[in-house]
This record gives structure tokens, C-alpha cells and sequence, in this order.
């Protein structure tokens, strides 16, 4: 009778209990995440609360084991060549704030930003970067504050923005962009939160000058694109001049650094002061705000301030009848319907703290409905000219009345011939004028021939 006892292997004791002690371990990590980041606090970041602070670590890669409950994230001033997919292990939902600026990153995966959706400060300022790819921040729609600047961007895909739904700032100046990102300012869901745009100095050659010309004016207040090569236009020269007039800050604080190149310059050639276009080109002098209408019609003036919560008071023209005046909600003024009398300067009083703004808006009404006066071209004005002129030609021509009755042009005719000789008179000679003397017949002396055949017969007689 054999007898079959369960055997125990040697040290099988010791390895369940190295087992559990490794399974109590993770378990230890995963209910007290500061434990998986008390080496990193002490060997490579300083750690406060919930704010990493890792810069000049020498650092190739991010960090692997951060902490969840991490909101500010400080790797600047690394070595980090490029942002992965996998760059943080966990999910950081509450990061807000991710700072990368001063490293060598040359490319940014398309799912880098997965895993931190929450962010909305993210510096990338002061790398390598070459370009952005498509949708590569579409993860990030709570972001406000994008730094891209002091890269070397140079291509920029125009759906790299897409998901960016809360952008409220983007720095994109020292690079070498060459197209103004007007995605950004097409979406007008966007506009109410954008804040600043600044694509300064980079190699951009013309601007969306239509487009910037629908722009708020409280958005174009903060829209910096100064240092660029622009082709000189009058266009240009008239954009500028009018945010001059308006004392907007992306002119009134860098008026040096707007410059422009001749279409036919060589690439690094002299550059021209914009402002000044106007002595170069024989540009036309801009105002600041024009409003063109006519009789019966209803127009609504805007007050585009550059301060958007700002109070807004509107100021007529002294001749104008206050009845027809409807301040609106939005700041805005209605007029109409328009008579001849209401044309004049309007005057937006902007008030506020710390806020004192006047904007101009001058209207003329033309003394028409449809605007035929001024609204008749000049080159079907003068083809008109030229066809009355013709027609009358043809009259004078071809339509002069004939001697019905004969006998009458022969009177009419000797009339006009006696009448002649009547007023042939010598005039006294002044004294000392020489006398000139012209032989004539004895019976004309000096009289107009009125009818030559009688006069032959007088002389056979």
C-alpha cells in the first residue's frame, strides 16, 4: 500500500512571501502615489505641494513615474530631444501648467498630449521645432496659453490648431513662418476668447489685410506682426495707418520695427518705413471711419473700441433730430430713417477705469434714394457726352432749314449785305499812324460787292 502525501517544494515558503510583498508593494503605490515620487522629489526635482519643479537636470527624457495629483510640471532648461506618446505613464489630470521651454525638442508626436488633457499653459518656447503637424493639440481644449516662440517653425498646418477651443494667447514670433495663421481668426466661435496673436519677426510676405480689416478692433489691438519682410503696398500703408490713428499698440509700440521691402528688392534689401509709404507711393490719405448712406435708409454705426467691456456714449452732430437715434445693447447706434441733415461726424465716447477712447465715424447721406449722383460711373458719363456731342453735330449738318420761298434768301441775303456796308465806317486814325492807301473802284469805294450782275450792267451802260 503505497501512500501519496502532498510534496512542498524548497523554499516555496519564500516565494509566496516574495510574491505578496511585491503585490502589497504595488498596491501601496497605487493607493499612495507621493511613494513612487519621494525619490524623484529628492534625486532630480524639487517638489512642492503639487508643483514638479525639474529644470537644468540634464534630462534627456520627461520623468517616467510622476506623481497624479502633479499640477505644475517644470522640465525646462533639459536635454529632452522629443515628446512621446508615452512620456508619462499615468494620466495627469490635474496638470495644468506643462513647461518644456529651453530643451532640444525637434518634433512633437501626434499623441503626445493624450494623457493631459487638462492643461491650459504649455511653453515649447525656445526649442527645435520645425514644424506642426496636424491635430497635434487637438487633445487640449481647455488650453489658453500656447509659447511656440524662438523655434525654428517654419511649416505650419492649418489644422494644427483645430482643437485649441479656449486659446486665448499664441507666440509664434521668432520663427520662420511664412503664412499669417488665419485659421485662428476665421472660427468666429474663437474670436470671443482670443486675446493676442503675436507672429512677429518671422518671413512672412503679405498679410490677410481683407480679413484683419473684420477684426474687432479690440482683438486687433493685441495682433503683433512686426519684423516681417511685407511687400510695400498702399494697402498695407492704409491698414497700418488707420490702427495708428487708432493708437493700437501692435503700431503705437513697435512703429520702428514696422518696415516693408519693394516687390523689386533683392531678398535682405533696404527696407522702408510702412508709415511712410504714403511720400513714396502717392498713397491716399486714410480715415479713420466712413459710413456712405442714403435718404430713407436705416444704418447702424459701431463703435469698434479697442476696450470691449468699456461704457460706450454716443454723440450727435447738432443738427441732427435725436429721434431718430437708438442706442442699442451692444453699443452700437441706429439711425434712420436718414434725412440730408443727418450727415456729420458721430462721436463713441469710451469711458471706464482707467479707459479714455473717442472713436470718429463720419456719415454722409446722399440726397437720393439709390445714390445716382455719386453712384454713375465716369466712363458711362463720358461715353454719353460723346454721343450727345455727335448728334448735335449731325443736326447742324445735315438738318439746317432751306429757302422755301423763293426770293426771300435773295432778300435776306442783300439785307444782310446793305446792312454790311452800313457799318463799314473809317474808324479816326490816332495821330502819327501811318495812312496806307488801296486802289479801289470809283463807285465801290471800299463797299462789299452785294450783286455782282447788276453792277456788271451799270458798268456796260
Amino acid at each position: 500500500m503505497s501512500y501519496r502525501g502532498k510534496q512542498t517544494l524548497p523554499f516555496a515558503g519564500c516565494f509566496k512571501a516574495y510574491a505578496c510583498s511585491r503585490v502589497m508593494l504595488l498596491l501601496l503605490l497605487l493607493v499612495h502615489p507621493a511613494a513612487a515620487s519621494s525619490s524623484l522629489c529628492q534625486d532630480l526635482c524639487i517638489c512642492s505641494s503639487d508643483i514638479l519643479s525639474c529644470p537644468q537636470r540634464n534630462l534627456t527624457t520627461p520623468p517616467t513615474h510622476l506623481p497624479r495629483y502633479t499640477a505644475v510640471l517644470d522640465l525646462s532648461f533639459n536635454s529632452i530631444l522629443r515628446l512621446r506618446a508615452d512620456w508619462t505613464a499615468v494620466s495627469l489630470r490635474s496638470l495644468h501648467t506643462l513647461l518644456l521651454s529651453h530643451n532640444n525638442l525637434h518634433s512633437l508626436s501626434p499623441d503626445a498630449f493624450t494623457k493631459v488633457k487638462r492643461l491650459k499653459h504649455l511653453d515649447l518656447s525656445s526649442n527645435n521645432l520645425t514644424y506642426l503637424d496636424e491635430f497635434v493639440f487637438e487633445p487640449l481644449p481647455h488650453l489658453e496659453v500656447l509659447m511656440l516662440y524662438n523655434n525654428r517653425i517654419g511649416l505650419i498646418d492649418r489644422l494644427s490648431f483645430s482643437g485649441l477651443l479656449s486659446l486665448q494667447k499664441l507666440y509664434l514670433s521668432q520663427n520662420r513662418v511664412t503664412r499669417f495663421p488665419l485659421e485662428l481668426l476665421k472660427d468666429r466661435n474663437r474670436l470671443d476668447k482670443l486675446r493676442l496673436v503675436d507672429v512677429s519677426f518671422n518671413r512672412i510676405r503679405s498679410l490677410p489685410l481683407a480679413e484683419l480689416k473684420t477684426v474687432p478692433t479690440w482683438l486687433k489691438d493685441s495682433v503683433y506682426f512686426h519684423g516681417n519682410p511685407l511687400l510695400c503696398s498702399c494697402d498695407l500703408y492704409s491698414a497700418l495707418s488707420g490702427w495708428q490713428q487708432r493708437d493700437l499698440r501692435p503700431v503705437s509700440e513697435f512703429t520702428d520695427n514696422h518696415t516693408c521691402v519693394q516687390p523689386w528688392s533683392p531678398i535682405g534689401g533696404g527696407k522702408t518705413s510702412i508709415l511712410q509709404l504714403h511720400l513714396q507711393l502717392n498713397c491716399s490719405e486714410v480715415r479713420v471711419r466712413d459710413e456712405e448712406a442714403f435718404l430713407n435708409q436705416i444704418l447702424i454705426l459701431d463703435c469698434d473700441s479697442r476696450f470691449r467691456d468699456a461704457t460706450k456714449n454716443w454723440i450727435a452732430p447738432p443738427l441732427v433730430n435725436q429721434s431718430i437715434l437708438l442706442p442699442l445693447p451692444d453699443g452700437q447706434l441706429q439711425l434712420g430713417p436718414l434725412r440730408a441733415e443727418d450727415s456729420g461726424e458721430y462721436r463713441c465716447v469710451v469711458e471706464g477705469e482707467g479707459v479714455n477712447e473717442t472713436v470718429l465715424v463720419t456719415v454722409r447721406v446722399y440726397n437720393s434714394t439709390y445714390g445716382f449722383g455719386d453712384g454713375l460711373n465716369t466712363a458711362y458719363t463720358t461715353l454719353g457726352c460723346c454721343i450727345l456731342t455727335i448728334v448735335l453735330v449731325f443736326i447742324y449738318l445735315y438738318l439746317v432749314p432751306c429757302p422755301c420761298c423763293p426770293g426771300k434768301a435773295k432778300m435776306a441775303y442783300e439785307e444782310s449785305c446793305y446792312a454790311s456796308n452800313l457799318s463799314l465806317t473809317n474808324p479816326p486814325d490816332p495821330q502819327g499812324a501811318p495812312h496806307v492807301a488801296f486802289y479801289e473802284g470809283k463807285d465801290q469805294n471800299g463797299g462789299i460787292k452785294c450783286d455782282a450782275k447788276k453792277n456788271d450792267e451799270d458798268g456796260d451802260r
